[in-house]
């Protein structure tokens, strides 16, 4: 693939000009003139499908979604709409009180759904915290995600059982744990590929930078997904990178593509093109899914801080989901029955997922004191009287009750 130059190229003056302020100035001009060029139009992103649902050709990626049945395209709509009901639902719970946190990927769904259709069984996976389309991919339990955020397990689910690693929160850590597993693929001799899946935001972390040094050298079935939300917390893009991020692959040594994050199979696409990379012994790829954050970065934020509603009602035009439905209406490959089936199956998830959190018993308010340190600690324990006397406090003030 052909990976565009990371800024533009400016000519060079011959040597022998004026000395001094004259070449400071110029050189201030010329490096004002790249950083200019650096922000100009946005690059082409892969696209199959239009924010009209229309499908668009593409030489060199349709060939991995041309024989995509109408039984898959169905599936894929229904991931979607399944993912984002779940999602809504744990909104709505961490709003009453039922979680503690809960980190949305509402507007994300195309991007998740379609890497994560493009993996093998074989193939794994390395999360942040917002994957939780691609964990229903992976067959994990939504309400072992809802267990994580309501404080009752540390994930729920046997990473080996999915190929589907923990959630991590520490930003951008996963990308080197993604790296070191894909190098031990190889030496393994298997022909399996690793996906490591992080934000806008860990792409400024040095971690990210350490996994694509390793990741280059060893030439490691790895794909960087990298979901551009543009918004890290309330930091936008521009902020921490004067190009695309995807070109950032070029300085590595490996292709970097931009694809439409709100078009599932254009991520279906691009995803099955990186796997296939990998498993050659092609080496690593980036991928930038160039999506949008529709709502919070996480329920205890508020995007209205630092973003306009014109821009968010100019994404929710993009939708994903609304896509892919114009695109199955236009193509005959769903009817209103269909939708209407839907429809009851993702109310009866909704229902599932509220019944489960709420059977669930409350988090053990002592639990963070414990394993701190291995023999304890004067200090820990200070805190835990200091705690315990506040809890005891609720009970006081209840008359005892």
């Amino acid at each position: 693939m052909t990976v565009e130059s990371t800024a533009a190229r400016t000519s060079r003056r011959s040597a022998g000009s004026k000395a001094g302020t004259t070449g400071t100035k110029r050189t201030t001009s010329a490096t004002k003139k790249a950083a200019g060029a650096g922000k100009s139009a946005e690059p082409a992103l892969v696209q199959l499908l239009t924010p009209e649902g229309k499908r668009v050709k593409n030489a060199e990626f349709d060939r991995y979604v041309d024989g995509i049945t109408g039984d898959e395209l169905r599936g894929l709509y229904r991931d979607m709409v399944l993912t984002r009901r779940f999602d809504a639902e744990a909104t709505s719970l961490q709003r009453q009180g039922e979680l503690g946190l809960w980190a949305s990927l509402l507007g994300q769904e195309a991007a998740q759904i379609g890497s994560g259709r493009a993996l093998r069984d074989d193939d794994y996976v390395f999360p942040t915290y917002r994957e939780h389309g691609v964990a229903w991919c992976r067959g994990v339990d939504p309400t072992n995600l809802l267990g994580m955020f309501r404080g009752v397990n540390n994930g729920g689910w046997d990473p080996n059982g999915n190929n589907f690693h923990l959630y991590t929160i520490v930003i951008g850590s996963q990308t080197l744990h993604a790296t070191g597993y894909a190098m031990g693929i190889t030496k393994d001799g298997a022909d399996s590929a690793v996906i490591a899946y992080f934000g806008d935001g860990a792409s400024s972390q040095g971690d990210v930078a350490e996994a694509f040094t390793f990741s280059a050298v060893y030439n490691a079935p790895v794909v960087f997904f990298c979901q551009n939300n543009q918004w890290a917390i309330s930091e936008p893009t521009e902020k921490q990178s004067r190009v695309p991020l995807y070109q950032r692959a070029q300085g590595f040594g490996f292709p970097g593509v931009r694809v439409d994050g709100n078009d599932v199979l254009a991520n279906l696409a691009v995803t099955k093109w990186a796997l296939e990379r990998a498993r050659a012994g092609e080496g690593p790829t980036l991928v930038e899914a160039f999506t949008y954050r529709m709502g919070a970065h996480t329920t205890s934020d508020d995007p209205t801080r630092y973003r306009g509603d014109e821009e968010r009602l100019a994404w929710e035009a993009k939708d994903p989901i609304l896509r892919l439905r114009r695109y199955l209406e236009s193509s005959n490959h769903a009817d209103e029955g269909f939708f209407a089936e839907l429809e009851t199956e993702s109310e009866a998830l909704g229902r599932r997922v509220r019944e489960a959190v709420r059977a669930m018993p409350d988090p053990d308010h002592f639990a963070i004191f414990e394993n701190v340190y291995a023999d304890g600690h004067a200090l820990v324990d200070e805190e835990r009287a200091q705690f315990a006397a506040y809890q005891a406090s609720f009970a006081d003030e209840d008359g005892g009750k």
